[in-house]
């Protein structure tokens, strides 16, 4: 009955503002409508004026210079991708392909690592280690950086928070020391800048040199200054592994003490020594909560993660930054000592090599060198049988000799543990990869399936073929609960009033199809996908429309 009065009201909103042919834009007729409330779905047709959801309802008489025939199909909200690394990947084709093609309309960016604020060293070191894309960096503050890729063209919406790692390596670098009393406060002006300029609050990812170097409270600082413009703290926390519960208590103590809400990235646990941890993991969220803390996470559908050979090596070993780290791995004796940390188990810092439990699985998948690329895909085991050397001292070689960190997916979690925390109320997902193609130099590497298929994956696999969660929850976890977390102004819901961020797809047909050895390969059964009201997916093909724009946060200057 609720659904029922809903629809007549909407009905009888569009009678009063007089209709007449093409008195809309767009008209999405007779689709399924998951309006992201995690409510039961109803029947019904959407109208697009311009950017905007203009009414929702039954529509009969009205007329649409395009109209969409949704019959049998899904109509939702765009979905947001809560950790996104499409920062380079939109400055090569903003089209944002694998995404949009999943139903993304909103690329959320910021893990530790934000594309501004810049100093000029910064920039010097930024364009030195570049991979295969290639771009100019004529921007210094994050919020020029959104600009930017908005006037470049863009297909999705991109947001960001500040990263933790880029104001502490503005005012400290790549040092393993606190910073002065100076810094420290130079650092919170350069969080209340990306605040005002739209960030949507501090973002950390500590098991990376050198944000592993930063003390708790310097991050309760930073956080603190996000929170007074209304912005979260949202975490790669300091372990997922061996220190799993204990990182989880440092993130609540943060965000308790900077009054701001947070989010677990990526949330899981890493390693199987560590995968019976996952539900008192869920216990000391859910007591936080309880205990009235904003407190959510955000997961990605697959049980390998991916990042770097940094991460099987220890954070001593790469102060100063990545030459510093190379020119380290050169000294035998350092080698000896990084060698026997490799192999030795510690709480001391995250180690992925030891946390997958072979070199087996350990697959590279990135190079920065021509001369390495034919290595993609081979595991670190495979790369030493092959040089007649040990894993440890392979993995080193190949930083050395790739002059990058080297592309890593690392096999570390739980098939169960996946299931159950997909159906968790307060999960949100996050592909935690960039928007490639299968075309250009994005083929140069092998990226982690998730590129392809996260979400995808979730409404496939986990939705419909094995009812992890009911699809109407599904939708909201990907696209009102993001929003309402990171407080987007009308951005997460089918409702008149809020942005035209639009999507229709098969149930019955959504698939990914990337897997380990074959990434790139598009999801399908996506058929349209609206972005500010503009169509960019139609009938499964990218439209080649660019109407993506800049989402800012609470504390923007500009809604004051």
């Amino acid at each position: 009955m609720h659904r029922a009065i809903n629809g007549l009201a909407f009905t009888i909103l569009l009678a009063a503002c007089a209709g007449g042919a093409d008195r809309f834009d767009v008209i999405i007729r007779n689709g399924t409508i998951y309006d992201g409330s995690g409510g039961v779905p109803y029947t019904a047709d959407v109208a697009i004026r311009g950017d905007s959801i203009a009414a929702i309802g039954t529509l009969a008489d009205a007329r649409a210079a395009v109209e969409v025939d949704a019959t049998g199909l899904a109509v939702a909200p765009g979905f947001i991708n809560m950790l996104s690394w499409a920062t380079e990947s939109l400055i090569e084709d903003g089209r944002s392909q694998g995404d949009i093609r999943q139903g993304v309309t909103l690329e959320v960016f910021g893990e530790g690592d934000s594309m501004g604020p810049l100093n000029e060293a910064m920039r010097t070191r930024a364009l030195a280690e570049q991979g295969d894309i290639k771009y100019e960096i004529p921007w210094t503050t994050l919020g020029e950086y959104l600009e930017h890729l908005e006037r470049e063209g863009i297909a999705t919406n991109v947001a960001s928070f500040v990263g933790a790692t880029t104001v502490r390596v503005h005012e400290v670098g790549y040092e393993d020391r606190e910073p002065t009393a100076a810094e420290l406060e130079r650092m919170r002006a350069l969080v209340r800048q990306g605040m005002e300029e739209g960030a949507l609050g501090v973002g950390s990812s500590l098991i990376y040199a050198p944000a592993f170097y930063a003390k708790t409270p310097e991050l309760v600082a930073l956080v603190q200054e996000a929170a007074r413009y209304g912005g979260m703290y949202i975490s790669h926390m300091r372990s997922e592994g061996n220190r799993l519960l204990e990182a989880v208590d440092e993130l609540i103590t943060i965000a308790r003490a900077a009054n701001a809400p947070a989010e677990i990235y990526h949330l899981k646990a890493a390693g199987e020594g560590n995968w019976t941890k996952i539900d008192s993991l869920i216990s000391r969220v859910e007591q936080a909560r309880a205990d009235g803390l904003r407190l959510t996470a955000d997961m990605y559908t697959y049980t390998a993660g991916a990042t770097g050979l940094d991460a099987a090596m220890p954070p001593w070993v790469q102060e100063g930054g990545l030459q510093e780290w190379k020119r380290r791995l050169q000294d035998p004796a350092t080698r000896t000592r990084v060698a026997r940390e490799m192999r030795t188990p510690t709480d001391e810092w995250e180690n992925l090599y030891l946390l997958t439990g072979s070199p087996e699985r350990v697959v590279l998948v990135g190079f920065k060198q021509d001369s390495l690329k034919y290595l993609t895909g081979q595991t670190l085991a495979e790369v030493a049988r092959l040089r007649g050397s040990s894993p440890e001292e392979t993995a080193m070689d190949l930083v050395v000799a790739d002059d990058s960190r080297v592309a890593t997916v690392y096999h570390l979690m739980s098939e169960d543990n996946v299931r159950k925390q997909i159906a968790l109320p307060w999960i949100s997902f996050g592909s935690d990869a960039a928007s490639l193609a299968p075309e250009g130099v994005f083929v140069k590497s092998n990226p982690h399936p998730r590129a392809y298929g996260n979400f995808a994956r979730l409404l496939g696999r986990y939705v419909r073929d094995e009812q992890a969660t009911p699809l109407e929850d599904a939708i909201r976890k990907l696209a009102s609960l993001p929003a309402e977390n990171l407080k987007l102004r009308r951005r997460g819901s089918l409702r008149p009033g809020y942005f035209a961020d639009v999507v229709v797809f098969d149930p019955a047909a959504i698939a990914d199809h990337a897997t380990y050895d074959q990434p790139h390969q598009y999801a399908t059964g996506m058929r349209h996908v609206f972005v500010n009201g503009v169509q960019v997916l139609r009938d499964g093909e990218h439209t080649g429309a660019l109407p993506g724009h800049v989402v800012r946060g609470p504390g923007w200057v500009g809604w004051r």
